[in-house]
């Protein structure tokens, strides 16, 4: 019960952070555009504390430790005057108020791009789920690295191998000078061929190399193999390198949380239920716990996901969110006049509804998944 209170604090400490990230990119691009920003809160209102004032700007601390947000002026300005006064959100062009609804969205997309960048520079995620097989096409590919090598588990009696006093339990590294990472490689290998040789580190003295060559009758010199797994490592890349694999990545997460949200639209329209693979807030949390269980770079990743998650999200078109609020500007930019006040509101509020009505049905799926 502790670890998955534990859990919970460090994933709401991470949300908080994503946020904080997204509203910086609100709160930059409006005093770009010369909006006045009247508050940046740490935290979900009633106010605590103001912590300081900066550039007109009030900073805050706020009761409810979770999250943030940036108050514009003028972002729900109902009177002519409020719309028309200067620094005003209303009254910026509609470039502007394009620009600073995205800027959010934007900071999070960059941030997970960052941090993937940092996890391909400095290494590949190797999910240790990964069967040899999988390990194996990897190396070949060159996401990761392996060290060459197939374990002798036996020498058959009057072999080619065991008159070449190939010793038992050493490790072949290469035949011929191809390295051998799985048992299958010996056989092609040697296929055709009337003698080998065979580069392999004895278990007697796994620092000195033997170098043998060893009769081929039929393919086969008569030596059993089993997989060796040794030196499973991330390549060295450079920044660069990094940066369009992290593109590359980021990619993919895009299409898959999308796809994610498309799938879980129809099962609840169509069916009424939570399709199996889509998790909450807790489901989250539990993540969060066993990301960081498993290292840094899987922890990275996570963040990562979830920076580009909170991104896409926002972008929807939907009532409450950024994306909403951008389709609004876009109607009143092509109508030539602002909505009608009363009605986007109504319209935010039941979207509101629907959205908090959406996270307490998938957080219930997740804890009755739990227990």
């Amino acid at each position: 019960m502790i670890s998955i209170l534990l859990s919970a604090v460090a994933f709401l400490a991470l949300l908080t952070v994503l946020v904080l990230i997204h509203e910086l990119g609100h709160f930059t691009l409006a005093r770009r555009a010369g909006v006045t920003v009247e508050e940046f809160g740490f935290g979900l209102p009633p106010r605590a504390k103001t912590l300081f004032w900066n550039g007109g700007t009030r900073f805050s601390l706020n009761w409810i430790p979770f999250g943030g947000f940036v108050r514009l002026q003028g972002e729900n300005a109902e009177t002519q005057q409020e719309r028309t006064a200067k620094g005003s959100f209303a009254n910026a062009s509609g470039f502007w108020r394009v620009a600073i609804l995205v800027a959010g969205v934007a900071m999070n997309f960059l941030f997970a791009i960052v941090l993937l960048t940092i996890g391909f520079s400095v290494g590949r995620w190797i999910p240790t789920y990964l069967t040899f097989e999988e390990m194996r096409a990897a190396a070949v590919a060159g996401e990761i690295h392996m060290d060459p090598g197939v374990l002798i588990d036996q020498v058959l009696p009057g072999g080619a191998a065991a008159t070449a006093h190939v010793p038992l339990r050493g490790v072949l590294l290469t035949i011929d000078g191809a390295p051998v990472f799985a048992p299958t490689d010996v056989a092609a290998i040697q296929r055709g061929k009337t003698s080998v040789r065979y580069t392999l580190l004895p278990a007697e003295d796994a620092a000195r190399p033997l170098t043998i060559t060893v009769p081929v009758r039929d393919g086969k010199t008569g030596i059993g193999l089993v997989p060796w797994l040794h030196g499973v490592s991330a390549p060295e890349r450079s920044v660069w390198t990094g940066f369009l694999l992290a593109l590359r990545e980021s990619r993919v997460m895009t299409v898959q949380t999308i796809e994610g949200i498309g799938k879980l639209a129809a099962s609840l329209l169509l069916g009424g239920r939570v399709p199996e693979g889509i998790t909450g807030i807790v489901g989250i949390a539990q993540l969060t716990h066993s990301s960081l269980q498993e290292g840094f770079l899987t922890y990275l990743r996570l963040v990562a996901l979830l920076s580009l998650s909170l991104a896409i999200l926002n972008i929807l078109p939907l009532p409450a969110l950024d994306g909403g609020r951008l389709l609004f500007v876009l109607i009143e930019l092509v109508r030539g006049k602002p909505m009608n006040r009363t009605m986007e509101t109504w319209t935010n509020a039941v979207g509101f509804a629907v959205l908090l009505g959406l996270i307490i049905i998938i957080t219930y799926h997740d804890v009755v998944r739990l227990f």
